[in-house]
Parts: C-alpha cells; sequence; structure tokens
C-alpha cells in the first residue's frame, strides 16, 4: 500500500530537522569532517581524471593528496605571511591616508570641508575611530585565524577524512542511491543531479576565476610599486564573487593607495587604474561567461543571505556549510516553483482523475463455453466411473 503524502512530509521533515539539529548542537566536532568532505568533492573529479589516464583509484588519491599537501604548505608558508604583514600595515596606514585626503579636500575645496566646520570634524573623529575598528577586528581574525589553523584537529583530521572520502567516493554515492526511496528515487536523483551542477559550477568555476584574477591584480600592483599591492590584489579577487563588489572595493582601495604613494606622478596612478579596468573586462567578456557560465543558478544575493543565516544560526560551520545549503535551497525551490505551477491552486483547474483499470473481454467463437462445459461433464464421469463410484442419475433412481 501506498504511504500518504502527508506521512512522507513529515518524515522529510523530521531528517531536515535532525540535520539542523546535529549541526547546532556538534558544529565545532563536526567542523572537520565538513571540510574534508568539501575537499574530497571538489577534487573527485580530478580523481576521475586520473583513472581515465590508466592509474588506479589509490595510486590516483595518493598522488592527489600529496600534490594537495604541498601546495597548502607552500601557501602558508609563503603567502599567508605576506598577507598578514601587508594587512597589518594597511589598517594601520588607513587613519594617516584618511587624514591626508581630508586635508587635501579641505585646502582645495574649503566650500565642502569647512575649517572647524561639523563635518570636517566628523570625518576626523571617523577617521580615528575606523583606525581603531580595524585595528581590533583585524587583530581579533587574526587571532581566530592563527588558533583554526593551529588546531591539530584540522590539521590532522581534514586530510585524513578527505582521503578516505576521495578514496570511496564513488561506492559511497553509489550505497546512498541504493538507500534512496524507490518511489521517488528519479526525482530525487535528478534533484542531486542539478544541486551538484549548480554547486561545481560556482565552487569550481569561481575559485578559478578567483586565483585567475588574484594572480593578475597582485602581481600586476606588486610590479607598478604599489603598497601593500598583494593584499588589495588578493582582497579585489576573493570579493569578485560578488558582481562588481571586489572591483569597486578593491579598485577604490588600489586607487586611494595609489593616490597617496604616487601624488604627482599620475602615471603610476593611471597604472592602476589600468590594472583593474582590464581586471574586470577579462573577467566580465571572458572568465565568468567560459568558466563560471550563466547556468549556474546560485545568484550573489542569495549566497549572501545564506552566508548571513546560517553564520548567525551555527557558527563558523553554518558559513562553511552555507554555500552547499544555498545551492540545494536554490534547486528545491525551482522544484517547488515549477510543482506550483502544475498544480490546481495556480491554473485554478482540478487535475484529472486517474482512468480506471482497462477490462479485458476474451472474444471466442460461439459454443466454445458449451463444448468446454461438455468436455468437463465427461471427463468427470469418467474419472468417477475409474473411481467406483455410481453415476449421480443411479443414485437418484435407488432413492
Amino acid at each position: 500500500m501506498r504511504v500518504p503524502v502527508q506521512k512522507q512530509m513529515i518524515w522529510w521533515g523530521v531528517a531536515v530537522a535532525s540535520l539542523l539539529i546535529v549541526m547546532w548542537l556538534l558544529g565545532q566536532a563536526i567542523l572537520p569532517f565538513i571540510l574534508g568532505a568539501g575537499v574530497a568533492y571538489l577534487l573527485d573529479p580530478v580523481a576521475d581524471r586520473l583513472e581515465r589516464a590508466g592509474l588506479s583509484r589509490t595510486m590516483a588519491v595518493v598522488l592527489i593528496t600529496v600534490g594537495a599537501v604541498l601546495l597548502f604548505v607552500a601557501v602558508i608558508l609563503l603567502v599567508v605571511p605576506v598577507l598578514v604583514r601587508q594587512a597589518s600595515a594597511l589598517i594601520s596606514t588607513a587613519p594617516e591616508m584618511f587624514e591626508h585626503a581630508r586635508a587635501f579636500i579641505s585646502a582645495r575645496f574649503p566650500e565642502i570641508l569647512p575649517e572647524g566646520g561639523t563635518i570636517g570634524t566628523a570625518l576626523t573623529d571617523l577617521g580615528k575611530g575606523m583606525g581603531e575598528q580595524l585595528t581590533n577586528v583585524a587583530q581579533t581574525l587574526l587571532n581566530s585565524f592563527g588558533g583554526m589553523i593551529s588546531a591539530v584537529a584540522l590539521l590532522v583530521i581534514v586530510p585524513v577524512v578527505a582521503f578516505y572520502l576521495l578514496l570511496d567516493w564513488d561506492r559511497m554515492v553509489a550505497q546512498i542511491d541504493r538507500l534512496l526511496p524507490r518511489e521517488h528515487a528519479p526525482v530525487l536523483r535528478d534533484l542531486a543531479s542539478q544541486i551538484d551542477h549548480a554547486l561545481s559550477g560556482f565552487v569550481r568555476g569561481q575559485g578559478l576565476v578567483i586565483l585567475i584574477l588574484g594572480t593578475w591584480y597582485s602581481l600586476a600592483l606588486m610590479l607598478v610599486g604599489l603598497p601593500f599591492g598583494f593584499f588589495i590584489g588578493m582582497m579585489a579577487a576573493l570579493l569578485s564573487f560578488i558582481p562588481y563588489v571586489g572591483v569597486l572595493i578593491g579598485g577604490a582601495t588600489a586607487i586611494g593607495v595609489a593616490l597617496f604613494s604616487f601624488w604627482g606622478d599620475p602615471v603610476w596612478i593611471g597604472a592602476v587604474v589600468a590594472i583593474f579596468a582590464l581586471g574586470q573586462v577579462v573577467e566580465g567578456n571572458y572568465l565568468q561567461p567560459k568558466i563560471v557560465g550563466s547556468h549556474v543558478g546560485l545568484h550573489p544575493v542569495w549566497l549572501l543571505l545564506a552566508l548571513s543565516v546560517f553564520g548567525s544560526l551555527f557558527g563558523f560551520v553554518g558559513m562553511v556549510a552555507a554555500v552547499p545549503l544555498a545551492a540545494a535551497l536554490g534547486v528545491l525551490a525551482r522544484f517547488g516553483i515549477e510543482r506550483y505551477r502544475e498544480s490546481a491552486f495556480y491554473t485554478g483547474q482540478t487535475s484529472p482523475a486517474d482512468p480506471p483499470p482497462p477490462l479485458l473481454v476474451e472474444i471466442a467463437p460461439r459454443g466454445t463455453v458449451a463444448s468446454q462445459l461438455k468436455e468437463a461433464r465427461e471427463q468427470a464421469e469418467i474419472s468417477r466411473a475409474e473411481a467406483g463410484i455410481l453415476p449421480r442419475s443411479h443414485d437418484r433412481k435407488n432413492i
């Protein structure tokens, strides 16, 4: 007997609620496992390609693990110290640059910022307060980041979990597929495929775009001699997953630093502007259409909402899981909208009832049934005679 829809909805609701409760109660404990699963998911296509090239699954996973560990160590030793040093220097220099900008505007346009005026005093206080707050925020972030990096759980458990999940990824997916409810298995497979398409397209595609833009901005700004150029380029690239935000914030910061450092030398200021203009042209016309594409379906506003909501509910674990959860919720929302448009509530017309099962009628020649009945009586009389049983007609006469 088919399970009612209401009961199925209760079961699925209980499963989702249980997942959210587990994330809320065991956030920090399951963080290494979530990160390991994310790493395995991102590297699974690489392992599949190495398998198609002739390597065994074990050798492919070992090769990927060694390469990932070497890359991670190189980033920690070479990139992170430079980023931390330049970020600290930029934060400490920001109030001075802000004060120079205020003094320049007051000298050139006194009617905008009169000496001793309310706006000028407010901007001065804002600059001092901004410097203090940025210093506090940066110190907190650096302390948190240092504690997170130094945690043994993240440095040991994440690679181990990623290694074993990557090794058994295909078997794990096949096992999960066998556990799907048979009635809904085709729909669940289709939804999972759409989630994978959206998530992989955004994470892998946008990650490659960020890597290309970060390399370009950082190296180009360092070549023109811009102070803090490496940090500004990386910051602009990381924020580029939100359209125009990365180039606006990174470009404004870079141009502000260039005005402060290269004042009186417009060639280098123009070079900084040209670097961001070229990066924006390449990103908008080549990188985003070719790598990410327009079919991903993970809108930046939706992603920011997911990061804010899940981050406030589940902390850092929620922020890590926000991207896959946003992709899943987006696919489920589109699926629900499609079903809503097909429903009677939207169309105003009830769906026709299912037709009854067809009645099978066998057409036989006239007299077929009578002939079969006669043969059955004769066979019964023969069986009775062989068994020594008197015919029914003879019993009636004796009575």
